[in-house]
This record gives structure tokens, sequence and C-alpha cells, in this order.
């Protein structure tokens, strides 16, 4: 599978990779008369990708074989338009998606399954191209038979109210956040979108929806920090001493895992170190954010100061029991000797 260029990409992938998220989004989101013909109890993930090298800028895409009604088998494809801006050739792209599947359903089935194009849309501006493909031609009557034709179904997202999105909360946790976060009042939003995500707060990936949430806000909005997620997690969240100690150890594990990284890709052990302590630090700095606000960030310069990956780590597990950032800074001040 190609590896995902952009943060919109992977949460878009975490978000409808969940079984139920994926059934509630066709049910929900494709024409009544289209999903009336889908049996969504058999709904099967394809794990390859079908998006090609030149569409990866555009596109991420997940594919289901999904079982029909009256019999027989079909492809739906969800493709995630992840640009701020419409494509006036997204029907030609969706095209060669679309004979990349009916290649692969060859190969695999040795037979053709119908393919049902879905693209997702989350910019601000709405959609004005065409949702059909003989619109690209200015054709005279009698060669339109010889061009191909046909539909996919849009679901912008900036045409649906908040409301309409939070119908359910496994899929509009996700689809809030997609909605707005190219527009400058996902600030103001961000507590509906915790509140929503509250209620599902008991399911089991639960806390790792919340991180991939967390993930991709401060990653990819513009102008959001740990503190406005703190904040917005505080109004919903009656126990939130609690949910921040376990959302900061995510996010420190997150880092550790990142610094891990860097240095395998360093490939030395010098460099594995400098990655691991980096990593600890990047984790580190969200997780006193998320926990203490800015009194946690205030020690900050003084834990970049500490070499040793070893008393960062003491940091790391510390986090988890401290209850004040003055209680944090007296556990590593007994280990650091610099």
């Amino acid at each position: 599978m190609a590896e995902l260029t952009s943060p919109h990409d992977k949460f878009f992938k975490e978000a409808l990779t969940q079984p139920e998220a994926a059934r509630i989004f066709l049910r929900d989101y494709l024409p009544a008369e289209v999903a009336a013909q889908l049996d969504l109890a058999r709904l099967q993930l394809v794990k390859d990708s079908f998006v090609d090298e030149s569409l990866q800028e555009q596109f991420s895409d997940l594919l289901y074989e999904v079982g029909l009604r009256d019999g027989g088998n079909a492809y739906v494809c969800l493709l995630f338009e992840h640009k701020s801006y419409v494509d006036p050739l997204v029907a030609l792209q969706v095209l060669r998606y679309m004979v990349r599947v009916w290649d692969y359903g060859l190969r695999q089935r040795a037979r053709l399954w119908p393919v049902i194009p879905v693209v997702v849309y989350h910019g601000v501006a709405r959609w004005t191209v065409a949702t059909n493909f003989q619109p690209l031609f200015d054709l005279p009557e009698a060669l339109r038979p010889y061009v191909p034709d046909f539909y996919y179904h849009l679901g912008d997202l900036s045409a649906y109210s908040d409301e309409e999105l939070k119908r359910t909360a496994e899929l509009g946790v996700g689809l809030l956040v997609l909605k707005h976060i190219f527009r400058p009042e996902l600030r103001a939003r961000l507590p509906e979108v915790m509140a929503l995500w509250y209620t599902i707060r008991d399911q089991t990936d639960a806390l790792g929806y919340l991180e991939a949430i967390l993930r991709y806000v401060t990653s990819a909005a513009e102008g959001i920090s740990a503190e406005d997620i703190r904040i917005a997690l505080e109004q919903v969240a009656p126990q939130g001493g609690a949910l921040m100690s376990t959302i900061a150890q995510q996010w420190i594990q997150f880092g550790e895992q990142r610094g891990e990284q860097r240095g395998e890709q360093r490939g030395e052990q010098r460099g594995e170190q400098r990655g691991l302590r980096q990593g600890l630090l990047d984790g580190i700095s969200l997780a006193l954010e998320l926990r203490f606000g800015l009194d946690g960030l205030g020690l900050l310069p003084e834990i970049a100061k500490i070499e040793d990956v070893d008393v960062l780590k003491i940091v790391h597990e510390g986090l988890r029991r401290a209850e004040t950032p003055e209680e944090l800074r007296r556990l590593y001040q007994r280990f650091d000797t610099n």
C-alpha cells in the first residue's frame, strides 16, 4: 500500500476503516435507493490501495466488497478528496481508479463486479463541478455514444449541517473534524466535538479514536494548540484529571515510537539515542500541556536540558503519577546530575 501523503489521509482512513463507521456512512450518505441494494452486514475492507502515484496528492482511498441483497456482489470505493479546493478533472481520476479496481477484480475473481464510487470532499468551498463524466467533453450529440458516461456520488461535508453530521457519534466525531479542519471556527467547535466523543468514551477503541483526533487536529489545523484541546476536554469530562493523564501517557508513547523510528532511519546506535531523546521530548512537551497547561510548559526549558535518555524516561513515567508540575520537577531533579 502506498504511503499516506498527508495527515488528512491518515485521519480519514482511521475514521472509516472501522466497520461500523463505514456501514453507517454508506447507509446514511449514499442515495437511499443505492443503499437499499447493499447488504451492509457483508461489508469487507479490501486492504490494497488502488490510487496510483500520480493521484496520491489528491486522493486517498478505501475499497470495500459488499454483498447485494438480490445476489451477487459489488465494490464500493470511498475516494477522499483531501485538497481544500475543487478539481474539475475528478471524474477522469475516478474513472482511472475504477479501471484499476476492475483489473483487480478480474485477477481475483475472474469476473467484473459493479463499482460504486463515492468522493468525500471536505474543502471550505462548495463543490461546483459535474458528478458525471461526459460534461468534461464538448460533444456534438452524434459523438456522445463514443464517450463513456458514469456518475460518482459526492459526499460534500460542507453541504451538511453539523447537526446532520452528528446523527451517530461513532462517525459524526470524525466527520465534524474533517468538515471544520480548514475553517477558523474549528477552535470554537472543539467542545462540541469532544462532547460527542465523550458519549462513546466507554467503547473499546474510544481512547485510540481520541488520540487520532488529537494528532490530526494538532498537525493539520492552523492555530490549534494542545491547550485548546485540553480546555475543550475539560468542559465535557468531569474526571478531567484522570482522562488527561491517560491522554498524556498515549502522547508520550507516540513520542517514544517516533524517536525509535528516527533512530532506525539513521541506522546507528548514537542516532537512535538522539532520535529517542527527541521523540521523548516531543511527547513530553505535548503531555505537559495537556496535563498541566501553561504551568506544565514552564518545566520544558529545564527538561529540554536533560541529555540522559533514562532520566527522560523517568519523566515519562512520572507524568502518570505527578499531581502538580512541582511534584514532577522534584522527581527528575533527584536523578538528573547535570
